[in-house]
């Protein structure tokens, strides 16, 4: 969210001096931009992936490209705003796609109709004097996982994020897997039931459709209009109304010990399981991380995902793989985002304030 006044108004009460030794013990700044269809947030990240201010703007997707750029450009001033005369080391922006991460041009994004085939990165290269990376949000908060987070140290990571969707990204040796055409790590679209439900990307039984925050509600539903009695606590949250059931509702009777709450997250976690299995025949990555809303959630059934992955994998190893839960939760984007910039050819530090 977004920094509240009097968390604005800290810095830049501070006396001078105070000011000026913070911004010289912090050292050059990166840039983290995380773009959505309707928001922009920015923060500043420093060298350890600590985030030193974060701000965000609404995004003007329906407007023109130039205008869709103004919104972006409006939450990075903020964010350099705040710490004047920073050196800014470079700038890293994730991007619903499709996208070409090695030129940096968003292509066809839904969610974002103002850009078609914009190149977003020479854009802000141009107006900021600094080099810019562009990545999705997965690959990009997987990255900040290995570089910063709990996945430092280990050279082959797994990330996935589970919220709305289930997004993944590769790292291999600090390095994003990207694939042939940039397009690899679309984890979340692996089938794993061909039986299953369509997903919206069109194939059917997809993980996403089957273990994301809306397929953990859906399934509720379906439960509970099966056996209201059973579902008694579900209803009551959902104020009486079977249909206003969400995944946040689950979590919440899980919570309370209700058991049919507790069926469908297990349920949800052996599905996990099964997917996890095959990630792990295909990769054997050294780590699985887990980052967004329904990921923390999950985390509390890692101890039986972990005992149950060999049945899932030819790997009687598998179950020796870490799983653990990620460093940047709602911040992803932005340290994520920054992380892009790390082993980039940024070139020399340009001094914040000096783009035209």
């Amino acid at each position: 969210c977004c920094p509240t006044r009097s968390m604005r108004r800290t810095f830049k009460e501070m006396p001078n001096e105070q000011r000026e030794s913070e911004m010289a013990a912090t050292g050059p700044l990166y840039l983290g931009v995380d773009i959505g269809g309707t928001k922009v947030a920015a923060g500043l990240v420093d060298a350890r992936g600590e985030i030193l201010f974060k701000t965000r703007e609404p995004m003007n997707a329906q407007g023109t490209a130039a205008e869709g750029l103004a919104s972006v450009q409006r939450a990075m001033d903020a964010a350099l705003a705040a710490r004047p005369g920073a050196q800014l080391a470079g700038v890293g922006i994730c991007s619903p796609g499709p996208l070409d991460p090695r030129t940096g041009v968003v292509i066809n994004p839904p969610n974002l109709p103002c850009w078609r085939d914009f190149p977003l990165a020479d854009e802000i290269r141009k107006r900021y004097g600094v080099a810019a990376r562009v990545d999705n949000d997965a690959n990009a908060a997987g990255l900040a996982e290995a570089v910063w987070g709990v996945a430092r140290g280990y050279r082959w990571v797994f990330y996935a994020t589970l919220g709305t969707g289930i997004g993944t990204g590769i790292i291999l040796d600090g390095r994003i897997y990207h694939g042939r055409t940039g397009a690899a790590a679309e984890g979340g679209h692996v089938t794993i039931d061909w039986h299953g439900p369509k997903c919206g990307c069109g194939k059917h039984g997809c993980i996403e459709i089957l273990a994301s925050g809306p397929a953990i509600a859906a399934r509720a539903r379906a439960k509970v209009a099966a056996d209201p009695k059973r579902g008694a606590t579900l209803l009551q949250l959902a104020g009486g109304d079977v249909s206003h059931i969400q995944s946040e509702h689950v979590a919440d009777a899980w919570r309370k010990g209700d058991a049919l709450a507790t069926e469908v997250l297990t349920e949800t976690a052996d599905l996990l399981t099964i997917w996890l299995g095959n990630v792990v025949d295909m990769l054997e990555p050294e780590v699985i991380v887990f980052g967004g809303g329904i990921g923390e959630l999950a985390s509390h059934w890692f101890d039986r995902i972990r005992a149950n992955l060999p049945t899932w994998s030819i790997n009687k190893r598998s179950g020796e793989t870490p799983l653990l839960l990620a460093r940047y939760m709602a911040d992803a984007g932005i340290a994520g985002a920054a992380a892009l910039c790390i082993g980039s050819p940024a070139g020399a530090p340009t001094q914040m304030g000096s783009h035209s």
